[in-house]
């Protein structure tokens, strides 16, 4: 069955460090559905100059310096600009030359922004879908999942979730979700790498050399992340596997227990959402 969105071009609106690394990647990616959209072209649109001449030669896209200059032949639009910004850029987009004749797909990566608010800015009956990406998709390695708002049908939810997977791993999920997903895997990087950065300071006050602490830290990380994917462990296997009884890991468990380490990361997750509910509003 074929699908409007299914024959023309994609666009971006806004190309930072998650939006080009969802083009290289797609670009790059031999996975079918990423293949046939980077085969349709992408465009660009960024407002400054130099951005829009770096991007041009790198990738060979089409660019415009505002979202309404959106052309007539753009099916998907993937809105990939910060929350605070989004309304301007959803009102300039609704009278651009990509909703003239057509209805295009858009899809947001925009933390907090709910469907129904872009589809009260859009068009009567726009397709929106929204997904909640995190940072190592610059790596194709990211968790993404995907919720289709009241207009999506069933179809651009696959896709739109297929063109996820291949940088990654990406789940379809109810919209209602997305903000404890937004505080786990969304903002768990930064989380990770705050917990990697502590241990590694501590290390050096240990004795350890700057270069060797964060060299371990960073490959540890690394090292149980890629251990955890094979899927062979849940997390709490992983953590007893790696305590011996009376030994120096449950030493050091017990000591972050004791400090609130648990409370304290679920406060974090507590905040994130909080703070993503804000954004909605």
């Amino acid at each position: 069955m074929s699908h409007p969105w299914d024959e023309g071009r994609a666009a971006f609106i806004g190309c930072g460090k998650m939006g080009e690394a969802m083009l290289a990647g797609w670009l790059s990616s031999d996975d079918a559905s990423a293949a046939k959209l980077a085969s349709r072209g992408f465009d660009v649109i960024v407002p400054d100059a130099a951005r829009r001449e770096s991007l041009e030669s790198r990738y060979g896209v089409r660019t415009f310096a505002s979202a309404s200059d959106a052309p007539a032949d753009v099916s998907i639009i993937i809105l990939a600009v910060k929350p605070q910004v989004i309304d301007d850029v959803v009102g300039e987009l609704a009278s651009s030359p990509a909703f003239a004749d057509a209805t295009p797909l858009v899809v947001s990566i925009a933390a907090g922004i709910p469907c129904a608010r872009l589809e009260g800015a859009l068009p009567v009956g726009t397709s929106v879908i929204r997904v909640m990406p995190n940072m190592p998709l610059q790596v194709q390695a990211g968790a993404s999942v995907v919720a289709g708002g009241a207009h999506a049908d069933p179809a651009e939810v696959s896709f739109v979730n297929d063109l996820f997977a291949a940088l990654g791993t990406s789940q379809v999920v109810d919209e209602q979700q997305i903000d404890a997903v937004c505080a786990l895997s969304g903002g768990g990087p930064a989380y990770f790498a705050y917990l990697a950065e502590c241990l590694a300071a501590k290390a050096e006050e240990a004795g350890l050399s700057t270069e060797l602490a964060r060299s371990l830290a960073r490959q540890t990380l690394a090292g149980t992340g890629v251990f955890l994917a094979k899927g062979t462990s849940t997390l709490s296997e992983l953590r007893g596997s790696v305590c011996s009884p009376g030994g120096t890991t449950l030493a050091a468990l017990a000591a972050m227990d004791s400090g609130g380490f648990a409370a304290a990361a679920g406060a974090g997750v507590d905040a994130a959402i909080e703070r993503a509910k804000e954004l909605s509003r």
